[in-house]
C-alpha cells in the first residue's frame, strides 16, 4: 500500500474507532447496552485494520506510527464533540440563591422547566435551593435563564441516570422477597 494512502487510511480508521469509543462509553453508561455492543464491534474492527496496516510495514515506519497516534488524538477530539452534540442523558441542576435574591424558580417555571425549591441555611444565612432534572440538551438554555435572573447564584450541574423502579400492580401493595 502506498505510504501516503496507508497513512491516511490509518489516520481515518483511528479517528473512527476512537470517536466510536468515546460515544460508546457514554452510551453504555446511559444503559443502552445493545447499542454500545454494536458500536464496540465497529470500534474494534477499525482498530484491528489500522493496527494491521501499521504492523504490515514493520515497526520501522514512523509515518504510519505518527498517523496512528494523530488519528487517536483527532478521534478523541471528534468523539468529545459528537458526545456533546448528541447530549444524551439527563442532567441535574442545583441552583442556590439568597432568599433576598430574585426568584430563579419563577423564571425557570415560566420557561417550562419543572423546579423543586427547598428552604435551607447556608454559611451566610437562609437560602433557596432550586433543583431541576432535565434532558442534557436543555442545560445551556436553563443556565442562561439562571444567569440572566441571578448571575450571583451558585450553580452545579451533574449528569445523572434515572433509576428504573419496577412498578407493581395494586396501589400500596408491598413486595415481599
Amino acid at each position: 500500500m502506498d505510504l501516503v494512502l496507508g497513512a491516511l487510511t490509518i489516520f481515518l480508521l483511528r479517528i473512527g474507532d476512537v470517536s466510536i469509543s468515546s460515544v460508546r462509553i457514554v452510551t453504555l453508561m446511559r444503559g443502552r447496552i445493545g447499542l454500545a455492543a454494536v458500536m464496540g464491534f465497529f470500534e474494534s474492527l477499525f482498530w484491528v485494520v489500522a493496527a494491521a496496516i501499521v504492523f504490515s510495514s514493520g515497526i520501522n515506519d514512523p509515518v504510519r506510527m505518527i498517523a496512528f497516534a494523530a488519528g487517536f488524538a483527532s478521534g478523541t477530539l471528534l468523539g468529545g464533540y459528537i458526545e456533546r452534540w448528541l447530549a444524551m442523558g439527563t442532567a441535574f441542576i442545583r441552583v442556590v440563591t439568597s432568599v433576598d435574591d430574585s426568584p430563579v424558580a419563577d423564571s425557570l417555571r415560566d420557561s417550562g422547566y419543572p423546579v423543586t425549591v427547598l428552604n435551607a441555611e447556608g454559611r451566610d444565612g437562609e437560602v433557596r435551593v432550586n433543583f431541576l432534572v432535565l434532558p442534557r440538551r436543555k442545560v445551556k438554555e436553563a443556565l442562561a435563564i439562571v444567569s440572566a435572573v441571578n448571575p450571583a447564584a451558585f450553580v452545579t450541574v451533574e449528569d445523572i441516570r434515572i433509576a428504573e423502579i419496577e412498578r407493581h400492580k395494586g396501589a400500596g401493595s408491598a413486595v415481599r422477597k
